[in-house]
């Protein structure tokens, strides 16, 4: 009689599956005298292993692509965000914005067409603008001028589809993976025979819609293409066969051309050959469409934002939908801080303001024109009472003293090779854990990687000093204000007095001296000025040049009237270099401020662990790794 025992299901791995096939065989009176490692049996089993394993993996990919959390194709994670009412974004152009002037008295107007045509070289590769609306220029008395124009990177792209209601498959698809929605134009024209167009809008609040809003609506479709498609007479106009839809867009190369700022003007403009450019704002914002991560990220909160601005986390959203540059984004509210002019953003509440800082994907601020149009852009969304104000990135830059041991009988690595290694090691902790807001330096973390770098690193230490930059405006007496936002290195009044306190500062020279100057602190609170004398002494001129917050971090420097700035690390300089010391090892970055590791003045040193290589003398020998550092890098 068959021995009734169930196969074990619950396993998925392919061998788990074969010995389960094995051991249920085994058990039924049919099979009691096969040799199941033979040949023909062994491959039997391992085509029922195969098939299994290959089911449960394709059950478990479905189980996995049918929610947005754990799918893992952009046409799945696509999928759920459309219905969350999210749109993906598509690659940008770099956009550039110039003046172009006709030098012609002759013509009262001038139209410039959408698709005119203007160069740019960058590194000896020529790059080609688009503009992609029609504009207008009136005479000035010396000629035409278009304003304010902008310009994209690419080829002017038209495509056209005849509307055909008896193709079910008919699709109105951007035809390239690289076009760039943003600059889409969509009209319809009535027929082949009437070349009457109308222009259609993207589609961004149906409740507002009726049976004949002339709308489109947008969507990635599976293969990463675009697509376009409208409605049904309900919910928006709806098309009639022989209508043609027209879409005008542009393919770009997506960041090449960022940073292009000369442009001259290809072929005529209205019959106009001699033709002047003006750059308003160079070529910048070319980057790739929104990446998997992001889109789970933001779909669910754009979601929950409900298409209004109110928590921090909905301006974050909408900053990175209107901006899609935006690399990294912080955004806190008046209630966290605010923005002085001449201070900077200060932990002094100011409420009714939201505040918005934004690194793009080239590592840079908005400027000026970017800060306008993204504040333009948030204004439908905002809440009335609440204004956006956006700041600039303040960048702390920190010092690392690092010293490690190591055990040479566990490596054939020399000193200088692990050194390397740890140097890059930070390089990577440097990019992966910092250079973004919110960020901390968790010493423990950055340990234990320095530690993870080779197995024969037996122990490490990494001090850090901050250090913040300011320019002084030269020749005028001016004050000047640096937040480290974090508590500085002051166990008791008048700490390292002698030594020069925890504070130290590049030089400079000052109005009504000869000597170069410096700046250290007291360890009671005070700034002080001093030069070095010949025999190698500080000499103090001004004992209260300004004050030192040990508790938040805030330098103030007092009325300085700056001459000239002295060079540092080897380089001529614009700017004055202040260094200090944290309480802590553990750094935060605070409201806007981004943290970063200088390793150009990082110092990574090494030594055999006496004690772990057996060394007779390694107990007496043995000196741990420095624990503490003074402004100028040396153990006190």
């Amino acid at each position: 009689m068959a021995n009734n025992q169930k196969l074990d299901i619950s396993e998925l791995d392919f061998d788990l599956i074969k010995g389960n096939l094995k051991t249920f065989l085994k058990n039924q009176d049919q099979f009691l005298d096969y040799d199941f490692e033979g040949s023909g049996m062994s491959a039997l089993l391992d085509v029922l292993s195969y098939n299994t394993h290959y089911l449960s993996f394709h059950a478990n990919m479905i189980a996995n692509e049918m929610f947005l959390d754990s799918a893992a194709l952009r046409s799945s994670v696509v999928s759920h965000a459309k219905t969350l009412g999210y749109e993906v974004r598509s690659v940008r152009a770099p956009k550039a914005k110039i003046n172009v002037f006709l030098n012609d008295i002759s013509l009262p107007t001038a139209t410039m067409n959408s698709g005119q045509v203007f160069t740019s070289r960058i590194d000896n590769v020529n790059y080609q603008f688009v503009t992609v609306s029609d504009f207008t220029a009136s005479q000035t008395g010396s000629g035409l001028l278009f304003a304010d124009v902008p310009i994209y990177e690419g080829t002017y792209v038209n495509t056209r589809y005849t509307v055909d209601s008896t193709n079910v498959d008919q699709r109105f698809i951007l035809t390239s993976n690289v076009a760039d929605t943003s600059t889409l134009i969509v009209k319809v024209q009535n027929s082949s025979t009437d070349s009457t167009t109308v222009a259609y809008t993207k589609a961004t609040d149906i409740t507002q819609l009726t049976g004949t809003s002339a709308v489109y609506y947008l969507q990635e479709s599976e293969d990463g293409l675009f697509e376009v498609y409208f409605g049904d007479g309900v919910v928006s106009k709806a098309l009639s066969d022989g209508n043609i839809v027209i879409l005008n867009y542009v393919v770009t190369n997506i960041g090449e051309a960022n940073g292009a700022f000369s442009f001259t003007a290809s072929g005529a403009i209205n019959t106009v050959t001699n033709i002047d450019t003006t750059t308003i704002e160079a070529a910048n914002g070319g980057s790739f469409a929104e990446s998997i991560q992001s889109i789970k990220l933001s779909a669910p909160l754009d979601y929950a934002a409900q298409g209004r601005c109110v928590t921090t986390n909905d301006y974050k959203v909408y900053v990175k939908k209107l901006h899609p540059n935006a690399d990294n984004v912080q955004v806190f509210g008046g209630e966290n801080g605010s923005f002085d002019p001449v201070l900077g953003v200060v932990s002094t509440p100011e409420y009714g303001k939201v505040f918005i800082s934004v690194i793009n994907t080239q590592g840079t601020k908005l400027s000026l024109q970017e800060k306008v149009s993204l504040i333009d852009a948030l204004e439908p969304f905002k809440v009335a009472s609440i204004t956006p104000v956006i700041v600039d990135p303040d960048y702390t830059y920190i010092f690392l003293t690092v010293n490690f041991k190591f055990d040479s009988n566990l490596t054939t690595k020399t000193k200088d090779t692990l050194v390397t290694e740890i140097t890059s090691t930070l390089t990577s902790y440097n990019t992966t854990e910092l250079t973004k807001f919110n960020a901390v330096l968790r010493n423990s973390f950055l340990l234990r990687s320095i530690d993870n770098t080779d197995n024969s690193i037996t122990a490490s230490s990494a001090v850090p000093r901050l250090v913040k930059y300011f320019s002084p405006t030269l020749n005028s007496i001016t004050s000047y204000n640096l937040f480290f936002n974090n508590a500085l290195f002051n166990p008791h009044s008048g700490h390292n007095e002698a030594l020069g306190g925890v504070l130290s500062s590049s030089g400079f020279n000052i109005s009504g001296a000869t000597e170069e100057y410096f700046l250290d602190d007291d360890g009671n609170g005070n700034i002080r000025l001093y030069y070095i004398s010949t025999g190698g002494d500080r000499v103090y001129t001004n004992p209260i040049i300004g004050t030192i917050n040990y508790a938040t971090g805030q330098i103030k420097i007092d009325q300085i009237n700056v001459t000239a700035i002295s060079n540092f690390d080897g380089e001529s300089s614009t700017l004055v270099r202040v260094i200090v010391v944290p309480n802590s090892r553990d750094i935060v970055a605070l409201r806007n401020q981004i943290l970063e590791l200088d390793l150009i003045n990082t110092t990574v040193t090494g030594e055999i662990d006496s004690i772990a290589v057996g060394s007779e003398s390694g107990g007496a020998t043995y000196s741990a790794p420095s624990a503490s550092v003074s402004p100028s890098g040396s153990g006190y």
